[in-house]
């Protein structure tokens, strides 16, 4: 019976900001109170200050790689249905860590800084009850709490069955603003490698072949909009894919105060690449989600970070994406719903 206050952090400060609905600012305080008083987590972000990475560059776009040995749990995570029933639920309130504490978001989630991060300033968005990792609901959901924790940070969504590492329990990943590089490039992508599918004053839905993820874009500035075209795309998506609970997709969502929201859709056709599976010398333990399709892969193991490059980087990314048939099906059919 409300077990969640007692991991509500209770602090004035903190009281202060998410009164006056500054959360992004009650947001890095927690951030900051937490390095204080949790041992793992501030021992894992002194680490992420030392970690190694490298950049590739295709024609417009950057792919950073980032060696992030604390990151081994969340990429090999076990998520077939009978791993997740034989484990504890590790977002759970009942057994999230004595340490953790957090914010409560709209009555139904609460915001905790993650452990083992990526982002320089890394969150998880839970759930306060069990239940399934499905987006189709809680879109606009998504869609408020991006608008809550802007101007500096973006909000991260994986499927069930591509990156979800507790695909039973409902959150979102948070990080920092502009840390992953398809948030600066995304503008020259759309203008290379895109086209309109619908644009009017109030909304504009981009369809993006980059040739190497499938990705489709929506920008407006009415969240009503974007939620009811989220469903259509959504729909569509679920029939082509034949998939009967969600397809295989992750998102990235933000906020700007002058432009709205910018949502990006990565289509998937698998989890993992062949890599994945592969014995040693061939194997790179890599298991693309959100922030690896916006441009962080992360590798865990140093041999795979020092062996990555253009080509495999190409191969791996192509692989776990849409494939270009199916893209095209699927931009036709929702341009005939929505014209």
């Amino acid at each position: 019976m409300n077990l969640y206050k007692n991991k509500i952090l209770s602090d004035s400060e903190v009281e202060s900001f998410i009164g006056q609905n500054n959360f992004a600012k009650g947001a890095d305080h927690l951030f900051r109170s937490q390095l204080n008083s949790w041992e793992l987590l501030r021992k894992n972000y002194i680490a992420l200050e030392d970690i190694k990475t490298k950049s590739f560059w295709f024609e417009g776009f950057k792919i950073k790689v980032q060696f992030n040995p604390e990151r081994m749990k969340s990429t090999t995570a076990e998520v077939d249905e009978k791993s997740v029933k034989n484990r504890k639920c590790f977002i759970c309130v009942d057994n999230l860590p004595k340490e953790q504490k957090g914010i409560l978001l709209l009555n139904k989630y609460l915001l905790l800084c993650n452990p083992y991060p990526v982002f320089p300033k890394h969150y998880t968005i839970s759930s306060l009850i069990h239940e399934p990792q499905q987006i189709r609901e809680k879109f606009d959901e998504l869609l408020e709490l991006s608008r809550l924790l802007s101007p500096v940070n973006t909000l991260i969504y994986n499927g069930p069955a591509c990156g979800a590492s507790a695909p039973d329990h409902l959150h979102f990943q948070v990080g920092t603003k502009l840390f992953m590089p398809i948030e600066d490039d995304i503008q020259q992508m759309k203008n290379c490698y895109g086209y309109a599918v619908k644009e009017t004053d109030t909304i504009t839905l981009s369809f993006i072949d980059d040739g190497l993820r499938k990705l489709i874009l929506i920008e407006s500035a009415k969240s009503i909009e974007i939620s009811n075209l989220f469903r259509t795309i959504f729909e569509e998506y679920k029939v082509l894919s034949g998939n009967s609970l969600e397809p295989m997709m992750n998102l990235i969502c933000r906020y700007d105060w002058e432009c709205g929201w910018c949502v990006i859709i990565f289509l998937r056709r698998k989890h993992r690449p062949e890599c994945y599976f592969a014995d040693d010398p061939e194997k790179i333990l890599v298991s693309p989600a959100a922030i690896d399709l916006g441009g962080v892969v992360v590798t865990p193991r140093e041999e795979d970070f020092n062996r990555i490059d253009n080509e495999n980087l190409r191969q791996i990314v192509n692989e776990v994406s849409l494939d270009k048939e199916t893209f095209s099906l699927l931009a036709e059919e929702i341009k005939r719903k929505v014209l």
